[in-house]
């Protein structure tokens, strides 16, 4: 069943970004992206996250424009990598992503990792893409408490966006408030734990809704304002993380779901990171 996913969240800057995207981390350039992004397109997505990092820009474009949906009803994410990083050359990677990926207008670009030293010229760089209107929106990824402080406080725009690995087992508290007194939008990276998702309570709770448990831990995402953007090669897959609309999660099932943080993390510690 194609699934036509509306839901959106509201950016601080009026721009509607939706509420489920794809991630194609690990994906490969090449059929493998292309056939993944027209699935997803297909399913009734209508966000697409990437990066310079994921060697994989060329194919989401093509994808893209193979899909055959217009570009006005897209939401494409792309980051500036590590390497990429300082004012002029930050400008220099925008070009490069956005030749590749054949796009005049990027809807949303990222700083990867608050690489030390370097973020806050990155991030005037992303403000200049702003005011250019090369950019509809602008963000970060990984930023802890204290680089959103350092960010905000010597900066002229308030970044849109803050995307971190998100989920059950790393809710994040401390970062998402942050953002809420911002209206910074939270967004998840491995929403779903990396494949980890062997958790009797959620098992169990998967089971109540009659539900994977991929389709709980997202829809526990969405309850709680959060984009996310689950990553899969499968069509199948693609399908059914996209099949989220149709239950909602009880207020005591949410919070079981809130209990299950250890602050786990199944990705990279942005503050103990070798940029």
């Amino acid at each position: 069943m194609t699934v036509h996913n509306t839901d959106s969240v509201e950016l601080h800057n009026g721009v509607k970004m939706p509420i489920l995207g794809l991630g194609v981390w690990k994906t490969k350039d090449g059929e493998e992206v292309i056939n993944v992004v027209k699935s997803s397109i297909q399913a009734g997505y209508r966000s697409i996250d990437t990066a310079a990092a994921y060697g994989n820009e060329d194919g989401v474009g093509i994808g893209i424009k193979e899909s055959g949906i217009a570009r006005e009803e897209l939401f494409i994410t792309t980051k500036v990598w590590n390497s990429s990083q300082g004012y002029d050359s930050t400008l220099r990677a925008f070009d490069e992503s956005r030749k590749k990926l054949g796009l005049d207008v990027i809807d949303l670009y990222l700083v990867h990792w608050p690489v030390i030293g370097k973020y806050k010229d990155t991030w005037r760089a992303l403000e200049k893409l702003y005011r250019d209107g090369a950019v509809r929106a602008i963000g970060v990824s990984n930023f802890q408490v204290h680089h959103l402080e350092d960010v905000i406080s010597g900066s002229e725009i308030v970044p849109m966006v803050n995307q971190i690995e998100l989920h059950p087992r790393l809710t994040q508290l401390d970062v998402r408030s942050i953002c809420q007194a911002h209206k910074i939008q939270v967004e998840a990276w491995s929403p779903l734990m990396q494949g980890n998702l062997d958790v009797p309570m959620i098992a169990k709770l998967a089971e109540k809704y009659n539900k994977s448990a991929a389709q709980l831990i997202l829809r526990w995402g969405i309850q709680h304002g959060i984009v996310v953007i689950p990553k899969s090669v499968n069509p199948k897959r693609i399908q059914e993380n996209a099949a989220i609309f149709d239950f909602t999660i009880s207020a005591e099932d949410s919070a079981l779901l809130d209990a299950l943080n250890e602050n786990h993390r199944f990705g990279p510690d942005p503050d103990n990171f070798d940029f």
